[in-house]
């Protein structure tokens, strides 16, 4: 959890199905790593389609990821990207998603910008993005990651596609962020035994360099705001453990320097 961060590291949130957390299990790393240590942290909405990172916390900047690479050239300091990010109480910024990226090649490339800018000013972005692999916005995303988080949900079909999604990463050019990711069983209730988690857990550990539990927790069921404070303690400690394991991944050459 406190491995240091050699300049910027960027770390993206990704899952081939709708509906399985992964927004909230950004929010919430975001907010534990910012938390508990002194370096800067940012969360981008890099979803084009109504992504909804940035109503998980009061908003006190209308900014958005748009409006920020519009005005990219303008913005030498940190406080003049400071006015494009809404802060909470942890000290994680967030900057909304904004749905007017350009609907072709130009978007994969808006990704990477964003990333690029926002590395001269923080040590840790965190990218929250479309479901799937294929658009041209995730695409940018795997561009501009050094590290994956891959987020289940504990039924079959979501555990699936999770998998496929590692297998498609292999076989496209992006083996390193395969088997350096993080994979997240979200949700998972201690009552259900239709399914073998134990099993999953296996192996998705088998693939990725770890592979951490989130409990199912009420207060993430609102799509509300969503706060450390407001969780049971053992879904507080679950996103301390996923935190810790993306962070020992800080030592390593990230995806973008090999």
């Amino acid at each position: 959890m406190t491995t240091p961060i050699k300049g910027c590291r960027a770390v993206a949130f990704v899952s081939r199905k709708g509906g399985v957390g992964k927004t909230t299990t950004c929010l919430l790393v975001g907010h534990t790593f910012a938390s508990h240590r002194g370096d800067r942290v940012v969360a981008i909405d890099a979803n084009p389609d109504a992504g909804t990172l940035g109503h998980r916390l009061r908003r006190d900047s209308g900014e958005t990821i748009g409006t920020l690479l519009h005005d990219r050239a303008a913005l030498a300091k940190y406080a003049d990207v400071r006015a494009y990010s809404s802060q909470a109480a942890s000290r994680l910024e967030v900057i909304a998603g904004d749905d007017r990226f350009d609907a072709d090649v130009r978007e994969r490339a808006a990704v990477r910008e964003a990333v690029e800018l926002l590395e001269r000013h923080y040590n840790l972005v965190c990218l929250d993005t479309p479901a799937g692999v294929l658009s041209p916005t995730a695409q940018g995303v795997l561009d501009a990651a050094d590290q994956l988080v891959i987020v289940s949900p504990t039924g079959l079909d979501g555990a699936r596609a999770a998998s496929s999604t590692l297998d498609w990463l292999e076989e496209h050019g992006h083996a390193a962020l395969a088997s350096s990711a993080v994979a997240v069983l979200n949700g998972v209730r201690a009552e259900r035994g239709d399914v073998d988690v134990d099993r999953i857990e296996t192996h998705f550990a088998s693939r990725c360099r770890a592979c951490v539990r989130v409990p199912w927790d009420s207060h993430l069921e609102t799509g509300a705001h969503v706060s450390l404070d407001e969780l049971r303690p053992a879904t507080r400690e679950a996103f301390l453990g996923l935190a810790a394991a993306i962070a020992r991944g800080f030592t390593e050459p990230g995806a973008r320097r090999l």
